[in-house]
């Protein structure tokens, strides 16, 4: 392990304000990292993702490995310099997407043996492949290789696989390349069982991680279940160590999990979102095709410091919607990403003046219901 790299600035309740230091920059913590699972945030330029005030992504181990290649991507500079984004990156393992691959992989306890869904081809993923392949790509947090199961699963499943996971993270830890200002993250597995989550957490201490995540609250957990889980798991997580709930989520996802000491996000909601019509605001989810915005001249939200925030029309958005313009999903995508960092600089600012309980006061008093 490398040596201390977070530090933790303010606390307000559970809430917590920290700074993550990586070899191509600094985090401030809580931090929502958009989703680039290609090598590309869908429908935006590096710049215009910088340009909402982003200071990491999120890149793909199993997609990249198929396409182009982490050899490739090594020869051509690594991945930074590929996509064309020169702060940090985590990459995560690929685990979540094996589990999507039920019918076209084999798991024991070597690893992962699957065929490619894009050409069917031999592929295996082991603990030491998954830390070669993100050495590869130059990744600032590489994600131990874990086993996730979807929800609901038979007890008995979701015991194996947490276990097997631990296995698998301490041959990560093993075969993991350590450099200065380059992290590894345990990943705490267990369903919703609170005994398996507080068996994992122990487990992955033991082992020793630069930085905890919580994975499996992704794949069918309803909001309630998963701060349950948090409830449970994050008081186990080590205090002076960034934590990284994946795959979540929503706005107000966002805000319950930071009010639970969580310090790090990725989702591909907004990006997704703003490709299907739906905008996020402080009011809640707007869906542009509605006909309440045809002839609506206000701005998804001014105070945003984003153009697609602040100038254009919700009125002209709702045309692109309605017509299958590229520009509609842009600047949608372009507007969400932007409100979901503003969202993460609110709770920092309201974490270190103490107000934080008047902030999520105040953001579920705003919010007056989805899709209008």
């Amino acid at each position: 392990m490398t040596g201390p790299s977070f530090a933790l600035l303010a606390t307000d309740g559970v809430a917590r304000r920290g700074r993550l230091a990586t070899a191509h920059g600094t985090v401030e913590t809580p931090a929502f990292m958009p989703v680039g699972t290609a090598a590309t945030v869908k429908a935006l330029t590096p710049a215009m993702v910088a340009a909402t005030g982003a200071q990491m992504v999120l890149a793909n181990t199993y997609h990249l490995m198929l396409r182009p290649s982490a050899e490739r991507i090594a020869r051509l500079g690594g991945l930074h310099r590929f996509m064309g984004w020169d702060g940090p990156i985590l990459t995560d393992s690929g685990g979540f997407q094996v589990m999507s691959l039920a019918s076209l992989r084999t798991i024991n306890e070597t690893g992962v043996q699957f065929r490619s869904h894009v050409d069917g081809a031999r592929y295996e993923l082991t603990p030491e492949r998954a830390m070669e392949i993100q050495y590869l790509l130059d990744a600032d947090v590489t994600m131990v290789l874990d086993e996730c199961v979807a929800h609901p699963a038979e007890p008995d499943a979701v015991a194996e696989a947490m276990r097997r996971s631990l296995r698998w993270a301490a041959r990560c830890r093993e075969a993991f390349r350590a450099r200065p200002g380059y992290h590894l993250f345990g990943i705490v597995q267990g369903g919703i069982d609170p005994a398996l989550r507080a068996e994992s957490a122990a487990g992955l201490r033991a082992i020793g991680f630069d930085g905890y995540a919580v994975g499996g609250l992704a794949v069918g957990v309803g909001q309630a279940a998963m701060f349950d889980v948090l409830d449970v798991t994050a008081p186990l997580l080590p205090a002076a160590q960034p934590r990284y709930l994946m795959g979540v989520g929503k706005p107000d996802d966002l805000v319950g999990a930071v009010a639970r000491g969580i310090d790090l996000f990725d989702c591909v909601i907004p990006t997704r979102s703003g490709r299907t019509g739906q905008a996020f605001s402080r009011e809640g989810a707007l869906n542009l095709r509605n006909a309440c915005h045809a002839e609506d001249p206000r701005p998804l939200d001014e105070s945003i410091p984003c153009p697609a925030s602040r100038d254009f029309s919700r009125a002209y958005l709702h045309h692109l919607v309605r017509t299958n313009e590229i520009l509609g999903a842009m600047l949608l995508s372009w507007h969400n990403v932007a409100y979901y960092q503003q969202l993460m600089a609110d709770m920092r600012a309201a974490i270190e003046a103490g107000r934080f309980d008047a902030f999520c006061d105040d953001f579920n008093r705003r919010r007056s219901g989805d899709d209008q």
